[in-house]
């Protein structure tokens, strides 16, 4: 039994190790040890182990680490299955060119939310949206709408989280929740990034299950409450045409 728990830690941490390239292409030995808070030696037999297996690559001349081809290798296999990120892709660019703004798309991973697919604006100001980032769910047009659309369990979760901010009123979110499942959309503008505003609609797939959140995002003095109200309709309509393409 104790043997077991020990494989199991391994294959945790091991992950854990491959995790840490989400925001960061390269890292030595010393930085991965230090995030995960760690020993260098277990570290680095774990590293070695991964390396050997083809998911890392070690550069000879710094001794940092960057995602080896094995990583791409399983990648290549999302587009062949009904990965959102691939399928809504054309519908995605689409979107953009008609409102002229970034556009995100979002899931639900417990109590953040992750941005697996983005299309720039071409914009000269612009809101840059990197693939994988993580935000929580109690703040952004996005979260707001994975959580009003979500079940009872993922909202209560939400209102649970130990990092819920003391600026925002529980009973103020629950209403705008309330507002976004009867409008349809949701807004916000400065909730988690300065300057910032966006809109977002809900994804049904073809059995009426909540699979994701489609978002336009920019410049708050550019995508103005009144341009976000413009807006949400052709997002409605953009969100209505990918549910129909999600199994």
């Amino acid at each position: 039994m104790e043997e077991a728990k020990t494989n199991v830690r391994a294959v945790e941490r091991a992950l854990d190790i491959l995790l840490c390239f989400t925001d960061s292409t390269d890292l030595g030995l010393s930085e991965i040890a230090s995030r995960l808070s760690l020993h260098k030696s277990t570290v680095h037999r774990l590293l070695a182990t991964l390396e050997n297996k083809g998911f890392l690559i070690r550069d000879a001349q710094t001794e940092k680490y960057r995602l080896g081809f094995r990583i791409w290798e399983l990648s290549a296999n999302l587009t062949h299955s009904d990965d959102p990120a691939t399928v809504l892709l054309p519908e995605m660019e689409r979107l953009r060119d008609l409102v002229g703004e970034t556009i995100s798309l979002y899931v639900r991973d417990g109590n953040e939310r992750i941005r697996i697919q983005a299309v720039q604006s071409n914009q000269p100001i612009r809101r840059v949206a990197p693939i994988g980032a993580r935000m929580p769910l109690f703040v952004g047009a996005s979260s707001k709408v994975l959580v009003a659309y979500a079940e009872p369990e993922v909202l209560q979760a939400v209102l649970n989280d130990p990092n819920w901010p003391d600026s925002i009123e529980r009973e103020a979110y629950l209403e705008q929740l309330e507002q976004i499942r009867a409008q349809g959309f949701a807004t916000s503008v400065e909730e988690r990034e300065l300057g910032a505003a966006a809109v977002a609609a809900p994804i049904f797939n073809r059995n009426g299950k909540l699979v994701a959140a489609i978002a336009a995002s920019g410049p708050s003095n550019r995508l103005t409450p009144e341009k976000m109200r413009e807006f949400a309709r052709p997002i409605m309509e953009a969100a209505y045409r990918m549910g129909k393409m999600m199994k």
